[in-house]
């Protein structure tokens, strides 16, 4: 992942990263990477065990990028702990997100110090968060849950600064308005928060909650700094509406589940293709 970020900053795109909770949104986002020609970083939440095991997915989502033509990261997305970075580590995971943002700001910093010595050790990137996404009550399935001021959430330059020198994370993910799950009200974004923390400390940044946004707003987070945007929201809705559609459409007395499956896969994967080309990173594998 460190590789795929770097290129990105250099040359002022974002790497597309999307949440993994079954083989049908692997297969999506690994065939909609290919077509497009772009890196891409496939990931599993913690927080989606509930839906299929970490043991379970990862092996594939690590065979799946193995087997792909272009440049594959396999990440574990929010983290909670030592062991779960392990965890995924033995299961051949190339980097790891510790999300330790809801702790006090030096249990944040010495648990993530703890993580970036395992995994360096092991040539396995890492990723941190610092600040508080923000939770929408719908379709969140990330995210802490707890209500914060803006004051409280969006992430101070300095305090990033200090936090990146102190545990020599290789990416942030910052706060700045964005929301896990469904907007059910207009964001009050702070674009130029991401420039005021660049200059601070120039290192790939992370947009997490990066569903649902306007166009322009992709495209100016992306040339404040942030070379990473998570997206799994809109892209799992994409298939399961096409599902649905499906089975409205069809009157056939006997349908097969693979059909529907099949109906939802390449929904999603239209949906990551428009996801990738948002983020500018088509084409460049």
């Amino acid at each position: 992942m460190k590789e795929i970020l770097g290129k990105a900053k250099e040359n002022h795109y974002a790497a597309g990263a999307f949440d993994c909770t079954s083989l049908e949104s692997v297969m999506a986002i690994t065939e909609a990477a290919e077509e497009m020609k772009a890196p891409v970083i496939l990931q599993f939440a913690e927080s989606h065990e509930h839906l299929i095991p970490l043991e379970v997915i990862g092996p594939i989502m690590v065979r799946m990028a193995e087997q792909s033509k272009v440049p594959t990261a396999v990440h574990l997305d929010h983290g909670t702990s030592l062991e779960i970075c392990k965890k995924a580590a033995e299961l051949g995971f190339n980097a790891v997100m510790i999300d330790a943002s809801a702790k006090e700001y030096a249990e944040n910093c010495a648990l993530t110090c703890k993580v970036v010595e395992f995994a360096h050790k092991n040539n396995i990137s890492v990723e941190a968060e610092l600040g508080h996404i923000f939770t929408s009550k719908t379709g969140a399935s990330e995210g802490d849950g707890r209500d914060y001021s803006e004051a409280e959430a969006y992430t101070d330059p300095q305090m990033a600064r200090d936090f990146i020198e102190k545990t020599d994370v290789d990416a942030l993910a910052i706060a700045f308005g964005t929301a896990h799950g469904i907007y059910t009200e207009k964001p009050k974004l702070d674009l130029s928060r991401i420039s005021q923390i660049k200059a601070a400390k120039d290192i790939p940044y992370v947009m997490h909650g990066g569903s649902g946004l306007l166009e322009g707003e992709y495209h100016q987070a992306v040339a404040n700094g942030i070379c990473k945007i998570n997206y799994y929201t809109y892209m799992s809705l994409s298939g399961g509406n096409a599902a649905a559609e499906y089975l409205k459409n069809n009157e056939e007395k006997n349908i097969y589940f693979e059909s529907i499956a099949r109906a939802g896969t390449e929904a999603m994967k239209q949906d990551v293709k428009k996801a990738i080309q948002l983020f500018g990173s088509a084409g460049r594998a």
